[in-house]
């Protein structure tokens, strides 16, 4: 029955020596030999590519080494989990582009990056600059708390400087806790790996439950469901296969992008996402998944009217892949009903989640709810970088 749903005689032997094999010794055996020892470190300093919008890698780079608290992958986790990168994006309760500031907060970290003699809210390279300069001013408010350092600016950035600083450290509120470990883990996804990745565990059965599925009839927006008689589109098949072994992904494909850490074409494994993009150089142009199963093919759910098939990955639309992890997954912000992404702080915000936390650390409403907590201090920001000589990249300003 496999060999019946493969395109073309070369496909189906190709992936009948994949079968033949056997899925579950491909992942296990001698996986660890070739990929080498599992990553230990890696260099924050450095993005992986293609993890950032091409336009917007350089100011990321940049005003991510502005303060030692801060890393550019840091920066980038920041800004994705706030707008996915939208400099456009716009927030219910008033937060204002790529980096979600609040008006009042704005006022006050807002940087003008470009050198157009403006600080604009709705500027990427702005926001970006302004994202940076606020987590260092809130890095210098808790300087003096021990632990880690980075840990306790992103607890002052979801609690405000008062929450981290009265406890000593991180803030034992559920949503500040998770949101420090989300920042962290996600931050890994845009790191450039220095050293062979570790080989995810649960590949073997992600790759045996999309198996189960070869010749299932394409479902756009399909998931699987008894209503949709158990059909599947791109991202829902490889979301159902990851959710067979207890990790949850987000339902599209260019936010499963994000869910760990990117090997290169060299050291791709089986159980790898890859990913299929219309412009190289942008991931939010991503638009097809699959899974890796070694030999240069994936099993994916292609299109309407096709079923779900090996293909080979080398195509003129590879981006690149996405090594799946626990921590990745849990890491990744929801959408809301419009596709914007739902973040879980706002710069400035002192609105309490339900969840009991709080966006954004103008005031702390954990701590202002018992009663304790003054307003963060407003101090000047932090001296920035100079600005770009010459002309403005391409996109900045209006």
């Amino acid at each position: 029955m496999v060999l019946m749903v493969l395109r073309k005689a070369g496909t189906a032997a190709a992936a009948a020596g994949v079968v033949a094999f056997g899925f579950i010794g491909l992942v296990t055996m001698g996986t660890y030999a070739a990929s080498g020892t599992p990553q230990q470190s890696v260099n924050r300093s450095a993005l992986s590519p293609g993890t950032v919008p091409a336009a917007y890698q350089d100011a990321v780079q940049k005003w991510g080494a502005l303060c030692p608290e801060i890393s550019p992958p840091m920066l980038a986790a920041q800004l994705y989990q706030e707008s996915g990168f939208d400099p456009k994006a716009r927030s219910g309760v008033g937060a204002q582009g790529m980096a979600q500031f609040m008006p009042g907060t704005w006022a006050t970290y807002g940087t003008d990056a470009n050198g157009d003699g403006r600080k604009d809210v709705w500027d990427p390279y702005d926001a970006i600059a302004s994202a940076a300069v606020y987590d260092c001013a809130l890095a210098k408010d808790v300087s003096g708390v021990p632990g880690d350092p980075q840990a306790n600016m992103l607890a002052a950035y979801n609690a405000g400087p008062y929450a981290v600083t009265s406890n000593r450290g991180i803030p034992p509120y559920k949503e500040t806790q998770g949101y420090v470990r989300s920042i962290q883990a996600m931050a890994r996804s845009f790191t450039a790996p220095t050293a062979p990745l570790e080989v995810s565990a649960q590949s073997a059965a992600a790759i045996y439950f999309a198996q189960t599925k070869l010749g299932t009839p394409y479902l756009w927006g399909g998931e699987g469901l008894p209503s949709q008689n158990g059909r599947f589109d791109c991202s829902g098949l490889t979301q159902a296969a990851y959710a067979s072994v207890g990790i949850t992904l987000p339902r599209v494909a260019n936010d499963q992008w994000y869910a760990g850490p990117h090997p290169s074409r060299d050291q791709l494994r089986p159980g790898d996402l890859v990913f299929f993009a219309t412009d190289l150089s942008d991931p939010r142009s991503i638009h097809h998944v699959g899974i890796y199963v070694g030999g240069g093919y994936m099993i994916n759910a292609p299109h309407t009217g096709a079923v779900i098939r090996y293909d080979k990955i080398d195509t003129k639309e590879y981006i690149g892949a996405t090594r799946v992890t626990s921590d990745g997954a849990q890491a990744l912000p929801s959408r809301n009903n419009d596709g914007s992404v739902n973040a879980p702080s706002r710069p400035g915000s002192t609105t309490t989640s339900p969840a009991g936390g709080q966006g954004g650390p103008q005031g702390g409403a954990q701590a202002a709810a018992q009663g304790s907590a003054p307003a963060a201090p407003v101090r000047p920001a932090v001296a920035a970088p100079p600005a770009p000589t010459g002309p403005a990249p391409a996109g900045a300003g209006r």
